[in-house]
């Protein structure tokens, strides 16, 4: 399995970006596809995910608003749309897989954006935001 972030790149505050990640090998039907970012010095959180449930999609509070994820089946490829770019946005992003993925708590402890949930990573893209 395969997961290969990319899109990242230098922007200005308030402007967009949009990242992609290349799924190979699993069926996107089947995963919860999430994205998290690590900021320089911080830990890495969770952003968004996107369930297989309903096509139900959860986003973090400091995103809200302001990113969306999305995904084409047929090119096996989840998209995150970023919009609004702030500085504290600056971070390296990455997408991850996982059969539990994007689930509540009732399926899997820590929610959503539990990164136990998610058995697949790419290697990250970088995203910076200049004031």
């Amino acid at each position: 399995v395969q997961l290969q972030a990319s899109g990242g790149g230098l922007v200005q505050t308030g402007e967009s970006l949009t990242l992609s990640c290349q799924v190979a090998e699993i069926n996107l039907n089947n995963y919860g596809i999430g994205w998290f970012r690590q900021a320089p010095g911080k830990e890495r959180e969770g952003v968004t995910c996107f369930s297989v449930i309903g096509g139900f999609s959860y986003e973090a509070d400091a995103v809200k608003g302001r990113f969306t994820i999305s995904r084409d089946n047929a090119k096996n490829t989840v998209y995150l749309q970023m919009n609004s770019l702030k500085p504290d946005d600056t971070a390296v992003y990455y997408c991850a897989a996982g059969i539990l993925g994007c689930k509540s708590s009732t399926y899997y402890s820590g929610g959503y954006l539990a990164e136990g949930a998610y058995d697949y990573w790419g290697q990250g893209t970088l995203v910076t935001v200049s004031s």
